[in-house]
């Protein structure tokens, strides 16, 4: 079985080498021990055996590993100014040999990897090479968009965007596009924090399971957002509230088909 009380120690441990006064790292830390759990969740809603839900855990506990060193060397969670932040993790986990401390049994290596690698791609990119890949994959990305739609609802807008104000940002023709044509934003495209928050209203459109979907309906996460921002550019206003209302209308779609 998978020691995730040694695991939870090991990443405790870990994180101690960054400063953990450091805004950025404060909030990735939060951010790791609610993923792992709401990994856990899915894995029990898809009514996993045991272990797998043990493996779901250890996954949320280390997909963002690579978040640490990234804003210690470069301070931003923006990894088109920095690094893809899988990568380095798996690097730091795999190439580093750090996965040995978190766990030994190299059967589940594979899957933990390509569940990093995978977990920050666009849905194109995405990698597989077995079920198993696939199914852990599917759970992170879920984990991973849950919380983070939750924490952009409190979170320092700093912290969460890189910029305190961007009231008069403008929202770039390309991403608007690609929200109402495609509903899914190349984050190598983003140029600015409007372009980041809009990627983020783009989420809803990415989940494989309904556990998450089901828990931003229903504490009303976009609207929280959305509620948070106010645009002086009147194109850029009227875009953002478009685009929060076809998510919203997607969310009651779903709910409909599913209730």
């Amino acid at each position: 079985m998978i020691n995730l009380q040694k695991a939870k120690q090991e990443f405790k441990k870990y994180v101690s080498n960054y400063d953990i006064e450091n805004e950025r790292i404060k909030l990735k830390i939060a951010h790791t021990e609610r993923t792992a759990n709401i990994a856990k969740e899915i894995a029990k809603h898809l009514k996993l055996e045991e272990e797998g839900v043990q493996l779901a855990e250890l996954i949320g506990l280390l997909h963002d590993i690579g978040r640490f060193e990234q804003v210690k060397r470069y301070n931003t969670f923006i990894d088109k100014n920095s690094v893809n932040h899988g990568a380095l993790g798996a690097e730091i986990l795999f190439e580093e040999g750090l996965i040995q401390n978190f766990i030994t049994d190299r059967q589940y290596y594979e899957i933990i990897k390509k569940s990093i690698l995978n977990h920050n791609k666009n849905k194109k990119d995405l990698e597989f090479s077995n079920e198993k890949e696939e199914l852990y994959s599917k759970m992170i990305r879920d984990a991973d968009k849950t919380d983070i739609i939750y924490a952009l609802t409190f979170e320092e807008k700093e912290a969460a965007w890189g910029k305190a104000d961007f009231s008069n940002e403008k929202m770039t023709d390309e991403i608007f596009r690609e929200f109402i044509e495609k509903r899914e934003i190349d984050y190598q495209q983003r140029k600015t924090a409007v372009d980041i928050l809009v990627s983020h209203f783009a989420y809803v459109y990415d989940f494989n399971y309904q556990y998450g979907l089901q828990i931003i309906k229903e504490k009303n996460y976009m609207k929280k957002i959305y509620n948070r921002f106010k645009f002086e550019d009147k194109e850029t206003k009227v875009r953002i509230k478009q685009i929060y209302e076809i998510v919203e209308d997607y969310l009651e779609k779903i709910e409909g088909e599913n209730g």
